[in-house]
């Protein structure tokens, strides 16, 4: 039996300098402030006993999401960390298996695809789609949450590295299409509870991962309402979010190339809906791509 890699291996295994950025606080472009921000937030972390998650990268993001207030990174880092070991997150990917997702995919359909055109694992969720009273007859919303960590450890430790070095630089983020289509007022406040919780684990204990965010088959009127919530939310997070109606294709192809994005959404991708929610294709099936971290595990069995 091999040795588990180190954190530190699988690091210099793939790049960790992002894109060029005319956005300050990444690691392809920092400020000497920030630099020295970064550091001390380290150190500090390290007095703590901290030993994993302090690269520079996993730094900036915290940094990024408290606008660089030391004293505020430094309590959503030990929040977060906190949180991982009182939720087993650390090792989540071997403890947990969703046995179910096959049948909760129908229901609440939740899958990767491929990539956008900045390397970007794709995400996408069909919320219109969403029958939670069936859904609860064989799982619970404990354990939607967990496959939810479960996935953003995978996005994370495997999705990401991949990405990454097909890339050439290093990928942080995901592209997220959520698919409204069909959804009604009792549809959207059956999974509130659901979503909410959801928000809450994106938002606190894995900052800075979303890229790009497309809502499609936005009903009537849906732009206008979330325009009440624009003042509450960062700037920075609503220019990444976009509102789309029916005749969303056009954007959607500016941002994923056509081969990667699925038919039903207007690309060229030939797969079934049973292939999108369980087959899980991108540089991360890819044995190229693939580094010791390992391949991206299954949440299920496939026999």
């Amino acid at each position: 039996m091999t040795d588990k890699p180190t954190e530190e291996e699988i690091l210099a295994s793939y790049p960790q300098i992002s894109a060029p950025t005319e956005q300050t606080g990444y690691t392809s472009n920092i400020t000497p402030e920030q630099e020295e921000i970064k550091d001390k937030l380290r150190d500090q972390l390290k007095a703590l006993g901290y030993t994993k998650r302090l690269d520079n990268a996993s730094l900036l993001r915290f940094l990024r999401a408290r606008k660089f207030d030391l004293a505020k990174a430094k309590q959503m880092f030990v929040e977060c960390e906190e949180w991982r070991k009182k939720y087993g997150t650390d090792t989540i990917l071997e403890d947990f298996q969703y046995h179910e997702k096959p049948l909760v995919a129908s229901m609440y359909p939740q899958y990767y695809h491929k990539t956008d055109k900045e390397g970007r694992p794709v995400y996408f969720e069909e919320l219109g789609r969403v029958n939670l009273t069936e859904m609860l007859k064989i799982t619970t919303q404990e354990r939607m949450l967990r496959n939810l960590v479960w996935e953003y450890e995978s996005f994370a430790n495997k999705r990401l590295p991949a990405c990454s070095r097909e890339a050439g630089y290093l990928v942080e983020t995901s592209c997220t299409i959520m698919d409204l289509k069909g959804i009604s007022i009792s549809t959207a406040s059956q999974v509130l509870s659901y979503v909410r919780e959801a928000s809450y684990i994106g938002q606190n204990y894995y900052p800075e991962r979303m890229g790009k965010f497309y809502l499609i088959n936005a009903p009537f009127g849906f732009s206008t309402a979330f325009k009440l919530f624009k003042p509450f939310l960062d700037p920075v997070t609503v220019s990444k979010i976009h509102i789309l109606g029916a005749s969303y294709q056009k954007e959607l192809l500016k941002q994923i190339p056509a081969e990667n994005l699925p038919v039903k959404f207007g690309g060229k991708s030939q797969v079934s809906d049973q292939e999108l929610y369980l087959n899980d294709y991108g540089p991360w099936r890819d044995p190229k791509y693939i580094g010791p971290e390992g391949e991206a595990p299954r949440a299920f069995s496939m026999d």
